[in-house]
């Protein structure tokens, strides 16, 4: 099975970044607004509760904290990929880190970029003019992040919760 782990903001946040996926993201209706700690990987089920374990320990070892979200960026000229911009601080970068190692393999491709994803997959006048609209905008987001989930792919490309994980000691 394939599966993925992802932190939720909060539904506030969600809306904000709906208002406009709807509009601009292909892949709306896949998966809900959210900032990815580790891209798909494949595991037996025979695995899980080995991965499901290390997960715990991880979650246990960081705090909650708060995500800051300024501006609107993109990753041209790799893709004509709209996001919201997570400031990358050291709770995200610790995450991510221990999600490449041990039981996980390190199967990340680029470095790590925390961001929510708006709009991809568009035409390069359309993503011109989206960006340019969206950069003149002001974002001051704030949100608070308390847990991170991992999440499996179904057999029509939308992938749900496996199982949510608190940050902190339980």
């Amino acid at each position: 099975m394939k599966y993925g782990i992802a932190i939720f903001p909060s539904k506030t946040v969600q809306d904000q970044a709906n208002a406009l996926r709807k509009r601009y993201d292909p892949r709306y209706a896949l998966i809900p607004p959210h900032i990815t700690l580790k891209y798909p990987f494949e595991k037996k089920p025979e695995q899980i509760d080995e991965v499901v374990q290390e997960l715990h320990k991880i979650a246990g070892s960081v705090d909650p904290f708060y995500i800051h979200i300024n501006k609107v960026s993109t990753f041209e000229p790799v893709t004509n990929t709209i996001y919201l911009k997570v400031e990358p601080i050291e709770q995200l970068k610790l995450l991510n880190e221990q999600l490449h190692q041990g039981v996980f393999e390190d199967n990340q491709q680029h470095s790590f970029v925390p961001h929510i994803t708006i709009a991809q997959d568009l035409e390069h006048d359309e993503f011109s003019d989206i960006v340019g609209r969206l950069k003149m905008e002001g974002f001051a987001i704030k949100d608070y992040i308390d847990r991170f989930q991992l999440l499996y792919e179904l057999d029509n490309g939308s992938w749900t919760v496996y199982e949510t994980f608190l940050l902190g000691k339980e």
